[in-house]
């Protein structure tokens, strides 16, 4: 090797240990700009509140009006996984629930529903009575469908980031003019997080997709999640992040007092800001840095925070070593 190829390679070794030095400040800057998007953070001690006003409240910053809500049928998808007696933080509580149907039912909607697919276990029934959710809606006249259940009907995968050709959703989607999903603020041992995009896999029919929607985790979880929200396409977002879980999610965890529910049109969006608020880095969250390509923003500087700014909530939730994305 002659001095200038010597010369050359050192230069090149100096260009790539600078590379290494910046590489991941340079990738969060990169990928295709958004217009603003907002989201609305409101404190919440727990589930005793007034949790139809908040929702009312994040409604008026957010434009959703009378206007856009009334004669409208109303889909609620809550995060139902599995029974728990005594385990609150593993799905959306009730009491979220409800003042949700209420909010919506408020602005005048025809019919609100609450639907559902539970992944981990085929008896719906059991998970509505154990989770304390069947008390609530019967009481409050609001009608369930069983989403594992439902007849399907084939769709092409708008995304194809994974290697699904088609999606099978539940009937009921169709009957519907605004989906909700109402997502518990969790991490999660694969995804690192479970929000609201992550919890649009409940609208996958069990039947076609098995338990826990096998044919989901084999075709890829992260891709799954892009292709079935940009696919459904959700309206809204409403987390349920007053007692969250921490730890070793979206079951085994421990549960977190964060005090917090966070809304918004873009799911997103919502999903950036409640990583923010657990204290995690969003650009670590794989389906998110791929959802910035495709359905809305992550970066800080394209989300406009409405109601409690970040700082003030923000709570850091205990996160798993051997989770990639749960690593500092």
């Amino acid at each position: 090797m002659d001095v200038i190829d010597k010369i050359g390679m050192r230069r090149r070794e100096f260009i790539l240990s600078l590379l290494g030095l910046f590489s991941a400040p340079l990738f969060q800057n990169c990928g295709k700009t958004w217009p603003p998007e907002r989201t609305f953070i409101s404190r919440s001690k727990d589930y005793t509140t007034d949790i139809k006003s908040m929702i009312v409240s994040g409604f008026k910053e957010l434009g959703v009006g009378r206007d856009e809500i009334r004669g409208k049928k109303i889909l609620l998808k809550p995060n139902l996984v599995e029974p728990h007696k005594g385990a609150g933080q593993i799905n959306t509580h009730p009491m979220f629930v409800r003042g949700c149907v209420e909010a919506f039912l408020g602005l005048g909607a025809s019919q609100v529903l609450v639907a559902e697919g539970p992944g981990h276990i085929r008896d719906s029934l059991m998970v509505l009575e154990e989770s304390g959710m069947a008390e609530i809606l019967f009481e409050d006249k609001i009608p369930f469908v069983d989403l594992n259940n439902d007849e399907g009907f084939v769709v092409k995968n708008q995304a194809g980031i994974s290697k699904l050709k088609t999606l099978t959703f539940p009937l009921t989607l169709k009957k519907v003019d605004w989906i909700v999903s109402l997502a518990k603020m969790k991490t999660h041992h694969w995804a690192g997080v479970t929000l609201s995009m992550k919890n649009m896999f409940g609208v996958m029919p069990g039947i076609y997709y098995g338990w826990p929607k096998n044919v989901l985790h084999k075709a890829g979880i992260e891709e799954s999640i892009i292709d079935i929200n940009m696919t459904v396409r959700p309206h809204f977002a409403i987390v349920d992040g007053i007692v969250g879980m921490e730890g070793d999610g979206p079951i085994m965890g421990k549960p977190k007092n964060a005090g917090v529910l966070v809304m918004g049109r873009n799911l997103t969006a919502v999903d950036a800001t409640c990583c923010r608020i657990m204290g995690i880095n969003p650009f670590k969250i794989k389906y998110l840095k791929q959802a910035a390509m495709h359905l809305g923003p992550i970066k800080e500087d394209e989300i406009i925070q409405l109601g409690e700014s970040i700082r003030t909530v923000q709570t850091n939730f205990e996160l798993v070593g051997k989770i990639p994305a749960q690593k500092g």
